[in-house]
């Protein structure tokens, strides 16, 4: 039996269940540490954190979405102004989003970025599955389009806002992480897994790597992590810009750029273990991290307190309670434009982002309380202009 160490005060059988089944999967050389925020994934529970042994990791517990993270930015700006609907515009301008968006072209930014930093294994690509329109794809065209994607934002649940703290400071906060060539490499190395899986699993997903499968991965999986970071940064980049032109000069005084769905090799409880953080931010003692509610609720800037048993973690953000499946069916645009009054927003897509709906999350109040002795809030962030991927 596997051991699960839980701060989730919301928890659903379902979720409660696969973690069970996670902590149970071969290769795991720990506690599962399940967060406040956890919620039913893919492969693993969301808001999960996941030790396994030094020569071995799950790649579908890492996820899709290598990388996948936060970055906020506070400024030294006194005022906006009244009108800030223009702002949310020139962002979808600056910043591309949606399934598949990328820039026309890649910039020279993002050439010079990949010639300084190259693809561990380019012949990896070879080997990703068609797409959705069956066109398989090769080294030379993923390349080509994660070029693209540097500086692009994606859909769901990732998004571009402006936010005020508690002093009325400006802040600049954006979610994303390693866009397409991100999701292939992990869609590789999941079936990697899969086919070279000899172990009797209770869910194909858990499916581990080892060998020099485990190796190629964990090179091409760090590359990912770094793609996602910087990814970030040109995004946020835009964003100031952005501000600046709509809003006045002013100067950025502190950045804070961190994942929430990653892997790392750390010590925990006196051994070497590949930790992977799947939907949970590194809190460490000191370690500055962001904790977005949703749409329409309030963010954190948090400090770790390095909780042991926690692995040194703590929550990503609120937790779906709803699917977006299950979010689409149940909120209406109206209630939703009513959370969001006051705002500026991409309104005229309420529709389309009725799956982030504020109630399809839990309450983020709630997740702070859960884990106070991981982390401590620095700043509570309100947002007054929100852009989304849809």
């Amino acid at each position: 039996m596997g051991e699960i160490k839980s701060w989730a005060s919301i928890l659903d059988e379902p979720t409660r269940l696969q973690a069970e089944a996670v902590s149970r999967a071969p290769g795991i050389a720990g506690h599962v540490a399940l967060m406040p925020d956890a919620h039913l994934g893919i492969g693993a529970t969301v808001g999960c954190v996941i030790p396994t042994w030094s020569d071995t990791i799950i790649p579908a517990a890492v996820g899709v979405d290598i990388g996948c993270g936060m970055i906020a930015a506070r400024t030294d700006l006194e005022s906006l102004p009244d009108d800030l609907r223009p702002l949310v515009g020139m962002l979808g301008r600056s910043i591309p989003a949606g399934v598949g968006g990328d820039h026309s072209r890649a910039s020279g930014r993002a050439e010079d970025w990949f010639d300084e930093d190259p693809v561990p294994d380019e012949s990896v690509f070879d080997t990703a599955p068609a797409g959705r329109r069956g066109r398989r794809s090769d080294a030379r065209s993923m390349i080509a389009r994660g070029k693209k994607q540097l500086g692009t934002l994606g859909s769901g649940n990732h998004f571009v806002e402006v936010c005020l703290d508690e002093a009325g400071a400006v802040w600049v906060v954006l979610h994303s992480g390693s866009r397409g060539i991100g999701n292939a490499i992990a869609e590789i190395f999941i079936e990697v897994a899969k086919a070279e899986n000899e172990e009797e699993l209770e869910d194909a997903n858990t499916a581990r790597l080892t060998g020099s499968s485990f190796t190629t991965y964990i090179g091409m999986m760090e590359w990912a992590q770094r793609y996602a970071a910087t990814n970030r940064v040109f995004m946020m980049d835009a964003a100031v810009s952005d501000l600046a032109r709509h809003a006045g000069d002013f100067e950025v005084v502190e950045t804070i750029n961190c994942h929430h769905n990653f892997a790392a090799l750390e010590e925990h409880f006196g051994r070497e273990v590949w930790l992977t953080r799947k939907g949970a931010i590194k809190a460490d003692t000191g370690d500055l991290g962001i904790i977005p509610g949703s749409m329409g609720t309030s963010t954190y800037i948090v400090e770790g307190k390095g909780n042991p048993d926690s692995y040194k973690s703590c929550a990503h953000g609120a937790g779906r309670m709803f699917s977006r499946g299950r979010a689409r069916k149940t909120f209406t645009t109206e209630s939703l434009r009513s959370m969001m009054e006051g705002k500026a927003w991409n309104a005229k897509s309420a529709r389309k982002l009725l799956d982030e709906h504020p109630d399809a999350y839990k309450p983020i109040e709630q997740v702070m309380e859960d884990q106070k002795d991981l982390v401590s809030i620095k700043n509570r962030l309100t947002q007054v202009v929100n852009y989304k991927g849809t």
